[in-house]
């Protein structure tokens, strides 16, 4: 971010934010862009009225107190010169309670038209979902209207009857005004004028929607007992609005039905209270103590640490390095910055400005409501809306935004209480009130400080030479090659409908034995990883028994012992992606430093367009302050603001650009997701990163993609990215894909359907991958090993959750995805043989290492312990590397599995770790 970029963010930055969060909103529900704007505008005069209201009324005080001081400052001028006229004119003005700041009250209208102008210029200029779009006469929104032709020149009608309005008000409003504000305002309307002639028509409109609201407002003021006439409009506006609610609107939703009635019947209630007759009362008005700017200040300052700052900061911190694109670099610190000027733009800036308009009575009111808020805003970040799952570095909930009305009412309920609570506290005590939030507010900068530290420690670990060098994954045809292809959370339970729905996979993946009974050791890549890579040595009890070193020592030693094991019987070694190499998010290979010869790689985002990187990163730079805003307010308001992780953003570019993706159903969906797109992309270029040699060498490979990691909805029938999905036609036709060797497979929500579309992805992009290499010579002496750190507990298969006496166990998220190809093989077959993914060490080198031993051990490779003992896995939901990472994983439920994952009398839940480790595990050596 540049200085000029960070002064944008802070004064025009909020006023650009609300202008495309209000149209968002209103195009839901009109699903019109044309007429979104009519509804921004509206809302967005509503929204400022007070502030203009007090603006005008400042402007006449400056042109009454001119008119008044006008005789006295003339002689002063005629009769002084020099420094004496200087000090007599001073002296004057102090007399007369005058400042020569005062002048600018009689601009204050004009300097707040500015940045809401630049606001409104700088959203509606670059908005593509007006392209194309048509309203009334006007053929596009997006273009200059052209409305009169004569001789062939087109004539743009829209800023003259903007301007013809501007003169109108100007000359009802300017009634009594000197000429030096007439000047200042007709030259405004002409400047605007020129300035918008050429401008796309929805930017030229929504200006002259605003100056026709300033001339019915002008009018207003001009007649007598305008609120009564401004209610009798507001009733026939909220009658017609609950009249359509009630008998027209064919919402999609319920909820939208209903907010369009409330609103209807809300307007009606100016109308309805001015009938109401005041109670008489012989007690005095109680007098409202003096504004406190110290309140209001320190309150600004409360909120704008706990958003700009604690908030953005905390979600970091957990996983610093998710946030980083190592082929585009942004350190994710500048989204804090972003998020810190948005702040501080909102809460000390405009907010300040509306608090400086109010009249004292206002600024009471204002501080008030202002401290509520602070306490609400803490509240709802701190104990509502905790536990919604997985959030990925786009800000994107993997399980979506839901709360009942139960939790809405409770939130309600205590946010009601804590605010009125504060309110009262604030009344009584309100130098303690002061006080108490000045320290809340340096707590909340000083967490974020040791926040900052520890993204900065982590993103300076990054190595840029580790992660510059190009992916090149190299095979032979005259020796063996072997591969290891981790899919991260690959369920393995998709593979027979995957192959019923595309037969055409059946025959890419020949030669592969599919294995339908395999369990792994945990349901996160923290724990399902190191018995992957090192076998059963490096299971989380075993890595718990070795209690005296480090987890990341253990972690570090299961990913390179293939690699070293390999690379010492002479093969040419490959690792490309080692997950959560040195405890690292991102893989950090200096871990494989002593081994010179062998390529080690990092993918990430490396086939992404930069230009959509750079969009991306804009996207975070605006989202973190929206998803700070999310978490502050209460549950009802979340999900409108979360917008499905779009948070309300409105499309600024006719490109396709990734972001996240908004579902609508398990069907439609619009947007590309970011995450998705990053692994997806690395899939579909393998063939352009392999590189084949007829050396008489053996090669070994070990590859990670993220692919069935990252849930989205594709386009069927080929399952590719599309920015606008709709497989409704194909899915009626298609629901008997889901059903296979006698097995059906539930997938009744977004997220089942999600992960099935991002698992569909990966093995076509795979076998599209195996045709080449066959086109090559390079298949049938490959040895290949699909495999998965763990699956993904989704409720697909009613079968694979188990109702145990120790509690309910979902055995779906330690069911990953198994299978082999080995040497020469052609069909394509299935076993029911059990298996655990840390078998794949001894797969690998079956047949072609013999008596292979663990470099760091120097115990037998193999797979004996299968059968001696069940098999534990850990139940944990402490998964990030930055918290589990001591020397043993963090206290944990277990459960154990023998034979055969499908059956529940195979499966059994421990509470005590103890158990596990003293009377179920091997003795210690």
């Amino acid at each position: 971010m540049s200085f000029m970029s960070i002064l944008e963010s802070v004064f025009i930055g909020p006023l650009k934010l609300i202008f495309e969060v209000i149209f968002e909103i209103a195009n839901r529900f009109v699903n019109h862009p044309g007429l979104s704007i009519i509804f921004l505008s509206l809302i967005m005069n509503i929204l400022v009225l007070p502030l203009y209201r007090r603006a005008d009324a400042m402007q006449e005080e400056a042109r009454d107190t001119d008119l008044r001081l006008s005789k006295g400052v003339e002689h002063i001028k005629k009769t002084f010169s020099g420094d004496e006229k200087m000090m007599i004119m001073q002296a004057y003005y102090r007399q007369n309670n005058y400042k020569p700041t005062d002048a600018l009250k009689g601009s204050v209208s004009l300097l707040l038209e500015i940045p809401f102008f630049m606001a409104a210029y700088q959203f509606l200029s670059n908005l593509k979902t007006i392209e194309g779009v048509s309203l009334g006469p006007i053929q596009d929104l997006s273009a200059p209207d052209g409305l009169l032709v004569i001789g062939g020149i087109a004539i743009n009608l829209l800023p003259v009857l903007m301007t013809l309005i501007n003169f109108i008000s100007s000359a009802l409003y300017l009634k009594g005004f000197p000429l030096k504000t007439k000047i200042q305002l007709y030259g405004m309307a002409v400047f605007f004028l020129v300035f918008l002639y050429k401008s796309p028509a929805g930017l030229v409109f929504y200006w002259t929607l605003n100056n026709l609201f300033s001339l019915v407002k002008t009018i207003f003021y001009k007649i007598k007992n305008p609120k009564k006439v401004l209610s009798y409009l507001l009733a026939v506006i909220g009658l017609g609005l609950t009249v359509f609610g009630v008998g027209f609107y064919a919402a999609p939703t319920l909820k939208k039905k209903v907010f369009v009635i409330a609103v209807g019947v809300a307007l009606l209630l100016p109308l309805v209270l001015s009938f109401r007759k005041p109670k008489e009362t012989n007690r005095p008005a109680r007098a409202l103590p003096a504004p406190s700017k110290k309140l209001f200040l320190v309150s600004g300052l409360f909120l704008t640490a706990l958003m700009g700052l604690l908030i953005p900061a905390t979600f970091i911190a957990a996983s610093p390095q998710e946030y980083v694109d190592i082929t585009y670099f942004q350190h994710p610190l500048w989204y804090i910055v972003s998020s810190l000027c948005m702040a501080i733009g909102a809460f000390l800036v405009w907010l300040r400005v509306f608090y400086w308009l109010a009249n004292d009575k206002g600024k009471v009111i204002f501080e008030r409501l202002l401290v509520a808020f602070c306490g609400i805003a803490f509240v709802n970040y701190m104990f509502f809306g905790t536990k919604l799952g997985i959030i990925s570095s786009s800000l994107q909930y993997e399980n979506g935004m839901d709360f009942t009305l139960l939790q809405q009412a409770a939130n309600l309920g205590v946010l009601l209480v804590v605010g009125a609570a504060l309110v009262l506290c604030v009344i009584k005590w309100r130098k303690a009130a002061i006080a108490v939030i000045s320290v809340a507010a340096v707590a909340f900068c000083a967490m974020s400080g040791l926040h900052v530290v520890t993204i900065k420690q982590s993103v300076d670990d990054i190595s840029v030479e580790q992660t510059s060098k190009e992916p090149n994954f190299q095979l032979t045809t005259n020796g063996k090659n072997v591969m290891v292809i981790m899919m991260d959370r690959a369920f393995g339970g998709y593979v027979p409908h995957l192959m019923k729905e595309d037969p055409n996979l059946k025959k890419q993946f020949a030669g592969f034995t599919y294995y339908s009974n395999v369990i792994s050791f945990g349901g996160s890549t923290n724990f399902g990883v190191p018995a992957l890579f090192g076998g059963y040595e490096y299971t989380p009890v075993e890595m718990n028994k070795r209690d005296t070193e480090l987890l990341v020592t253990k972690h570090n030693e299961a990913l390179k012992l293939m690699p070293e094991l390999f690379e010492k019987n002479g093969y040419q070694v490959t690792v490309s992606d080692p997950p959560y190499a040195n405890y690292s998010e991102i893989p950090d290979l200096s871990i494989f430093d002593e081994y010179p010869n062998m390529n080690t790689f990092i993918t990430g985002a490396r086939f992404t367009d930069p230009a959509l990187k750079a969009q991306v990163v804009k996207n975070s730079l605006r989202n973190f302050f929206c998803f700070s805003v999310m978490k502050s307010m209460p549950l009802a308001a979340q999900p409108t603001i979360y917008n499905n992780g779009n948070y309300n953003q409105a499309k600024s570019s006719a490109k396709q650009t990734y972001s996240t993706q908004n579902a609508q159903s398990t069907s439609v969906a619009s947007g590309i997701s970011n995450g998705f797109m990053a692994c997806y992309n690395v899939l579909a270029n393998l063939s352009n990163i392999t590189k084949v040699t007829d050396e008489e060498k053996n090669t070994f490979m070990i590859f990670t993609n993220n692919t069935s990691h990252e849930p989205t909805l594709l386009q069927t029938p080929d399952y590719v990215p599309a920015m606008q999905v709709d497989n409704t036609a194909y899915d009626a036709a298609n629901t008997d894909r889901f059903t296979a060797n006698g097995k059906t497979m539930k997938v009744d929500d977004i997220n089942k359907m999600q992960h099935y579309h991002s698992n569909m992805a990966t093995f076509k992009q795979l076998g599209a991958w195996f045709d080449d290499l066959r086109k090559q010579g390079v298949y049938d002496n490959t040895r290949i090993i699909l495999v998965a750190d763990h699956g993904r507990g989704l409720d697909h298969f009613d079968e694979l959750t188990h109702e145990l006496e120790s509690g309910r166990i979902n055995t779906e998220v330690y069911y990953p995805l198994l299978m082999v190809k080995d040497f020469g093989s052609t069909e394509f077959t299935t076993s029911d043989k059990f298996m655990t993914n840390a078998d794949v060490p001894t797969l690998a080198t079956e047949g072609i290492i013999e008596n292979p031993v663990n470099p760091f051990t120097g115990k037998a490779i193999n797979s004996d312990e299968k059968t001696a003992h069940d098999q534990y896995m850990i139940i944990s939901g402490k998964w990030r590397i930055t918290e589990n990472n001591g020397k043993t994983y963090l206290p944990a439920f277990w459960a154990s599995v023998k034979d055969n994952l499908w059956d529940p009398d195979n499966w059994a839940m421990y509470k005590d770790e103890d158990v596990v480790l003293k009377e179920h595990a091997f003795p210690k050596k």
